[in-house]
């Protein structure tokens, strides 16, 4: 058995990473569908309340063990409000200033605290190719920030705001990211820990929506229904722990360029969809971050005198 540390473009990680990244891609035009009629802090309740259920009935179909040592639900409290309560309701709400093409775009720039906060907690190492990779993608990120921004039909405080609201799901959903990565992540079960941390970012959303809104509220037509269910059970109780198992083997700096592609796929869906249309600068953009990408994943001849060429290594095996 090989004892190589995996990358981004071994095929357990290169597989889970591509249908996560596809899936997500897809939820910023369903997202929009879950905006008007319900206040976006009860959309995200009801999402992740979908979600919980989930990934509870899932584990019980394993015949996982369901509690958690004290220590153990006392992370999963602040994973589950990191994740689930602040990151999705920033960005649920960062949807109602600004573009969900722009707001998708601004989350590309995950990439940054993920290597940063990776490399503070984590000790992961980095490699001069990865930076390269990640400077020249933000490159590629920055131009199509600027196109979105150009084609945004609303007025510099409104792009202002719904910018700080996205950077600050940024910060929240990086903040995850490390925290996945830490031993008493590994330690416990990937199932079980998601399901519980999904249960109290439901439950937080659920109080803070039900203080700053009042009682629950639904729109029952099929669309915001199915919007529901598919960003709760295909969004989030598949993907979650696909993308956290990527993070356990390759780092959270890897991991993210699946914000950098997002938007790029997001925009694919929207040119189907919604009649949208590539310019310039967001094909130039595009284009530039992908060639960042396979920069930074591309894999260096082998020298046997040289080791430890692996990008991102986790501080811990892989429970």
């Amino acid at each position: 058995m090989s004892s190589e540390q995996p990358t981004l473009l071994s095929p357990r990680v290169l597989l889970p990473f591509l249908l996560v990244t596809l899936i997500w891609g897809s939820t910023w035009i369903v997202i929009t569908g879950q905006l008007g009629v319900v206040p976006p802090s009860w959309s995200v309740t009801y999402r992740f309340a979908v979600a919980a259920i989930a990934m509870f009935a899932f584990a019980i179909m394993r015949r996982e063990r369901l509690w958690l040592e004290p220590k153990a639900m006392l992370f999963a409290v602040a994973l589950g409000v990191a994740q689930f309560t602040f990151n999705f309701n920033f960005v649920y709400r960062a949807e109602q200033h600004i573009t969900s093409g722009l707001v998708a775009v601004l989350f590309a720039l995950l990439i940054v605290p993920n290597t940063l906060l990776g490399r503070a907690f984590l000790k992961t190492p980095l490699e001069a190719r990865f930076l390269a990779g990640a400077g020249i993608a933000i490159v590629g990120v920055g131009l199509m920030i600027l196109h979105e921004y150009r084609a945004a039909a609303v007025d510099a405080g409104e792009v202002l705001l719904g910018t700080a609201l996205t950077l600050a799901g940024v910060m929240s959903a990086s903040t995850a990211n490390v925290m996945q990565g830490t031993g008493i992540a590994r330690a416990q079960s990937m199932v079980v820990m998601i399901a519980w941390a999904m249960l109290f970012g439901a439950l937080a959303d659920g109080s803070y929506a039900w203080i700053t809104t009042g009682p629950p509220v639904i729109e029952t037509t099929a669309t915001y229904i199915g919007g529901v269910l598919y960003l709760g059970i295909i969004a989030s109780a598949v993907t979650f722990p696909l993308y956290f198992n990527v993070i356990r083997a390759v780092g959270p700096g890897q991991a993210a360029w699946s914000s950098v592609l997002i938007p790029i796929i997001a925009m694919g869906f929207s040119t189907a969809f919604e009649d949208y249309h590539w310019a310039t600068l967001s094909i130039a953009g595009g284009a530039v971050a992908l060639i960042g990408l396979v920069i930074a994943v591309a894999k260096r001849p082998e020298r046997p005198s040289v080791s430890g060429n692996m990008v991102s290594v986790p501080v811990e095996p892989e429970s």
